[in-house]
């Protein structure tokens, strides 16, 4: 079942469909190594990186497993990041959320503001009923994205990612429908 990528506006961002032009931003984003220090993979170091993600990002929807969306400033459509939802699962309504955005564009609100439009557009499109996040112990500012979404820190997976010969800790994170308000 192939999903349809939505494009969703709010304020101050719009969240669209990838396309092949968006590969030197994505490569940009996902080669620094200070916006990927708590990534659970290193920095990328080469360009074709960019239009692999670009090719699975077609391929999730394709196969109907998740979304991902490119996130620009309405203000002057400038490309600050993605946010995305994966490992959908229509049996168990459950999937899972993950987001990246230049470091620019950190401490405005947009990561919140991007993600809950992408969460009210799978609560009311795909009715799911939960929605699971992961956060590096260390990335503090992601968890309070997260908690002022609604999520819950329901547990801690000890040494699950080890990136550049560093292991660290990820906290799981869960967002129950009943529990989802869009305020």
């Amino acid at each position: 079942m192939s999903l349809s990528t939505p494009t969703l506006n709010t304020t101050r961002l719009r969240l669209r469909p990838f396309n092949d032009s968006d590969a030197n931003s994505l490569f940009a984003l996902h080669s620094n190594a200070y916006v990927l220090r708590y990534w659970d993979s290193p920095p990328w170091g080469e360009r074709n990186r960019a239009e692999q993600f670009l090719a699975t990002c077609r391929q999730i929807a394709e196969d109907g497993t998740g979304v991902r969306l490119a996130v620009d400033r309405a203000s002057d459509e400038a490309f600050i990041g993605w946010c995305g939802l994966s490992r959908w699962n229509p049996d168990f309504r459950s999937a899972s959320m993950g987001y990246c955005f230049e470091a620019a564009a950190w401490g405005h609100g947009f990561a919140t503001e991007a993600a809950r439009a992408l969460l009210q557009w799978a609560f009311d499109t795909l009715e799911i009923n939960r929605v699971q996040a992961e956060v590096d112990t260390r990335n503090t500012p992601s968890a309070r994205v997260l908690e002022k979404l609604g999520f819950v820190r329901e547990g801690t997976l000890r040494e699950d990612c080890v990136v550049n010969g560093e292991v660290s800790d990820s906290w799981v994170y869960g967002l129950i429908r009943r529990e989802w308000t869009t305020s």
